[in-house]
């Protein structure tokens, strides 16, 4: 559909006083994490691509996120955006909600507060997004020392994003990550053999906003377990299909601790995911519009 494609012909010139139109915004999100935000600012620092922005939403104020986000500003090309709201509980999917309605670009690449682009990534997302498609990437985890180290500032940012290096300094890296490096076309042979289902992960997808904006963005109703998979699952019913990009478009998973995972909330995500896919659900109730409103 033609709401899928990006403009046939350049925007009109922006008035004065108003920014310049991006190809993409990169929305991501962060609770209390600063030091794990500065090295994912980094990576987008190292990005081929340059036209894009990013937008930062933090569930709950806090001036040291605040901090970071604005001495990265001051030294890069693109614009960098901060939204915040009142930390009132899990909050996750309404500050996503957020940093939508104030995203500037045509087409919206997710990411999380902990997760490192390569320096790819987001050239890769714009090369291969699709009309009628969403874009599923892939996430290779760090192990605890090793991010430790990172945020100790001690390993720089060409080292741990290149498995050479990290084989070299103990990690058990697959060979298949291997092999991509030292023969890059091989990513796409991967990504079209593996039978792994293409899903919409909050930290590595893309999609048209005009397809999450029908969606009504991320359902206030989930908690954290596949809120991000819920919306990805609200498009395909939609005919919005996933393709798998995982050896193509990557970034490096930071470890933490994650004290906030539960059974009860993962058994309640687990009903409502179940309800969207047997019903053929393609909005949510409760989401991106709420948002506005209340604005």
């Amino acid at each position: 559909m033609d709401s899928h494609r990006p403009p046939a012909r350049p925007p009109a010139r922006p008035a004065a006083d108003q920014p310049a139109p991006v190809s993409a915004s990169v929305i991501m999100t962060t609770f209390r994490s600063p030091h794990y935000l500065r090295q994912v600012l980094k990576g987008f620092a190292h990005q081929t691509c340059r036209d894009f922005e990013i937008v930062v939403g933090e569930d709950g104020r806090t001036e040291e996120t605040r901090g970071v986000i604005d001495e990265f500003a001051t030294r890069t090309d693109f614009r960098v955006r901060y939204v915040s709201q009142t930390h009132q509980g899990f909050g996750k999917t309404r500050i996503l909600n957020r940093a939508i309605a104030a995203a500037r670009g045509d087409y919206l690449i997710f990411t999380d507060g902990d997760c490192v682009p390569r320096r790819d990534f987001v050239a890769e997302h714009l090369r291969l997004a699709a009309p009628g498609r969403f874009l599923s990437g892939g996430c290779y985890r760090l192990e605890r020392a090793l991010t430790d180290r990172i945020l100790a500032g001690e390993v720089a940012y060409q080292d741990f994003t290149d498995p050479v290096w990290l084989k070299h300094n103990g990690d058990d890296v697959p060979a298949k990550w291997l092999w991509i490096q030292n023969r890059p076309g091989l990513a796409k042979v991967l990504d079209l053999a593996t039978t792994t289902r293409p899903t919409f992960n909050g930290h590595n997808a893309s999609a048209w906003k005009t397809d999450v904006v029908a969606a009504n963005g991320f359902n206030h109703e989930m908690r954290y377990g596949g809120l991000d998979r819920e919306l990805g699952e609200r498009l395909e019913n939609a005919g919005v299909l996933g393709m798998q990009i995982r050896h193509r478009a990557v970034c490096y998973h930071l470890d933490h601790d994650r004290g906030y995972v539960n059974d009860e909330d993962w058994q309640r995500n687990r009903d409502i995911r179940l309800r969207v896919r047997k019903m053929g659900i393609t909005r949510a109730q409760q989401g991106l519009d709420e948002v506005r409103e209340a604005a």
